[in-house]
């Protein structure tokens, strides 16, 4: 099975892009980040269309996760029931056997804001989640948009970033409990390319220069671990015209 992840940055900007990335990519999942759609215009029709089952959670403008399955989608939860929370960040259902979380984690904005505050705070509160999801389901995904690069191989420039957001010290070692709790990071368990970003700023021509970084994730469960075949950052879609700032992900399970 193929599970994907993918900050689309606008649905409404992007869906002839996911539409063409579907038909040519054929997931089996795909979990979408900041689709910035209220649900009333969610395109549910179009995603239909094109085969895929699709369970959503947004708002005008801001955030906003789906979750899209060619296996249909049992028992959707939409929220963190531990985190009361009006922004529309997580999206759970069961695939099969697997029960995928997708997360669009905040971004802090600033190292000390109260966007920051509140970023450790949501993921405090999505580990205690985590934690009780694990023990009911073994086999486990968790990914999306973390707003986190794990450590300097995930940063173009290390120095540049060192304590700033994405890259501070607190939100890392919030990241690393996450693996604590049973999850591996499926991107590391092959050897890839240096300088893998999913991630690129708009301005000072980021993506061409690979001025990066790597935010976006595919968490697997000890018990899907082995399972893991490949994981890869999908860079084509980026050179597209008007394109996501992010890159999709995706992780390939057999068995």
């Amino acid at each position: 099975m193929k599970v994907a992840s993918w900050n689309v940055n606008s649905l409404k900007v992007r869906l002839p892009q996911l539409l063409d990335w579907l038909a040519d990519r054929q997931p089996d999942v795909v979990c979408l980040q900041e689709t910035k759609v209220e649900d009333s215009v969610f395109p549910h029709a179009e995603i239909e269309a094109a085969g895929y089952a699709v369970a959503f959670s947004g708002q005008k403008t801001y955030n906003g996760v789906a979750m899209l399955s060619r296996h249909g989608l049992a028992d959707v939860v939409c929220g963190n029931p531990l985190f009361p929370d009006p922004q529309k960040r997580l999206i759970a259902a069961t695939v099969g056997d697997l029960r995928i979380v997708c997360a669009y984690v905040p971004n802090g904005q600033e190292v000390g804001s109260d966007k920051y505050d509140y970023k450790l705070a949501w993921l405090e509160a999505l580990e205690r989640w985590l934690a009780e999801m694990l023990a009911a389901h073994p086999r486990l995904i968790v990914t999306g948009d973390f707003n986190i690069a794990p450590d300097d191989r995930d940063v173009h420039n290390p120095k540049a970033w060192e304590g700033k957001i994405l890259c501070s010290t607190p939100e890392r070692a919030a990241f690393q409990r996450l693996l604590g709790l049973g999850l591996k990071d499926s991107f590391r368990l092959f050897e890839q390319p240096e300088k893998s970003f999913s991630w690129w700023d708009y301005r000072m021509l980021g993506f061409q220069k690979n001025l990066g970084l790597r935010i976006d994730h595919l968490l697997l469960s000890d018990a899907l671990t082995p399972h893991c075949r490949a994981s890869t950052i999908d860079r084509e879609m980026r050179k597209r015209e008007r394109p996501s700032d992010h890159a999709p992900v995706s992780a390939v399970i057999e068995g």
